[in-house]
């Protein structure tokens, strides 16, 4: 329904935009990879999908093409919907997803929360081939550490993580980290751990 959407960021976490456009608000959910991209500018324009539920309209965003496009390729598989698709997304970047299904990288698909051997291994069965033909498209800011945490805190939260293992991760990254880390890299780190 809605191709793009292109205006204000009227607000952005790691886990959704609010785009204003035309005296519209518009909140998008988004990934990690998108948040990186978009992290340091006021306006932006990102590639959405409209996704509609009995109980909920949900409109999802990229800031390219090449990512609405395996976010397309994901949903394709049976039992893989728009929020296993986003947790995809943020938890490793959309060229090593694409990598990892041409190459049947089963490990390294498995690794995401929520994607067990079964849909691993459908993911690699029904997407391969068409991830072969279309070929390898090719498809982070510094605050300070208390924000840094407590927007990693926020997003993971979001994603359907418990605050209080959430927090623990957290933490436990943090302290055996020496120099800065960005909240993407932070929040990348934790959905490993978790």
């Amino acid at each position: 329904m809605y191709a793009y959407i292109d205006g204000k960021l009227a607000f952005k976490c790691p886990t959704y935009v609010v785009i204003e456009a035309a005296g519209i608000g518009y909140q998008i959910h988004i990934s990690l990879h998108t948040f990186a991209q978009i992290a340091d500018v006021e306006r932006c324009k990102l590639f959405t999908y409209l996704h509609i539920k009995e109980d909920a309209h949900t409109l999802y965003g990229f800031a390219e093409e090449s990512e609405k496009r395996l976010f397309m390729h994901l949903i394709s598989v049976s039992g893989i919907g728009p929020s296993t698709c986003r947790m995809m997304l943020s938890s490793i970047s959309p060229i090593e997803i694409q990598q990892a299904i041409v190459q049947a990288d089963l490990t390294l698909i498995q690794r995401i929360k929520g994607i067990g051997a079964k849909s691993a291994q459908r993911i690699v069965l029904e997407l391969q081939d068409k991830l072969k033909k279309e070929g390898s498209d090719t498809l982070l800011s510094m605050p300070s550490m208390n924000t840094v945490k407590d927007e990693a805190l926020s997003a993971l939260v979001m994603l359907g993580f418990g605050k209080s293992a959430a927090e623990k991760a957290l933490d436990q990254i943090l302290k055996g980290n020496s120099g800065d880390i960005s909240v993407e890299q932070l929040i990348k780190t934790a959905l490993r751990n978790l």
